[in-house]
């Protein structure tokens, strides 16, 4: 493995059907090379939490694009490589049911690492949150920014790397067609 796509998403509601942000970190060959991030108009309403917990509110990505138009220029980002997430399950429910309802096409499954779940395997003991590993491992971080949790992210799965971690150990398969 030597090409990883870190990302984050950020929602506008509980539903977690939408995105209202996107942050994307390429590592390859053991260095992070492209970075990406964007805000994103969901189509849909805000809840007071989520934009508390953001930022975001509807008037900044009233002229954002929308998912479809954001996907033709995200896509390559997400294939043909390991795809990365911390909590990777919800970013890649969030993508997936995004994908389902704008009847986008891609692929019924892909393989992912979570640098939650291996750092739960490889730092047990300790807090797994996004927060606490930045804290532990000296990396900053402005919380629940999809650029910075996505940049995050990657500088964790960089240490693991440098740790020594056997990252195959860890890879998973989501699937799409839930």
């Amino acid at each position: 493995m030597s090409r990883f796509t870190v990302f984050d998403v950020e929602t506008p509601n509980m539903r977690n059907n939408r995105m209202s942000s996107i942050g994307i970190t390429v590592i390859e060959d053991g260095e992070i090379t492209d970075e990406y991030s964007s805000l994103v108009n969901p189509e849909c309403g805000f809840d007071a939490f989520n934009t508390e917990l953001t930022g975001i509110t509807p008037s900044m990505v009233s002229d954002a694009p929308t998912f479809p138009e954001l996907w033709e220029e995200i896509e390559p980002y997400f294939s043909g490589t390991m795809i990365v997430a911390h909590n990777a399950v919800f970013d890649l429910g969030v993508l997936g049911k995004c994908l389902s309802h704008y009847g986008i096409e891609w692929k019924p499954y892909t393989r992912y690492l979570c640098t939650a779940k291996i750092g739960r395997g490889v730092l047990p003991g300790m807090s797994h949150k996004l927060n606490d590993m930045c804290r532990y491992y000296g990396i900053r971080l402005q919380h629940h920014l999809a650029s910075s949790d996505s940049r995050a992210c990657a500088e964790i799965l960089l240490r693991y790397m440098e740790d020594g971690v056997t990252l195959k150990d860890y890879i998973r398969t989501f699937s799409f067609s839930k």
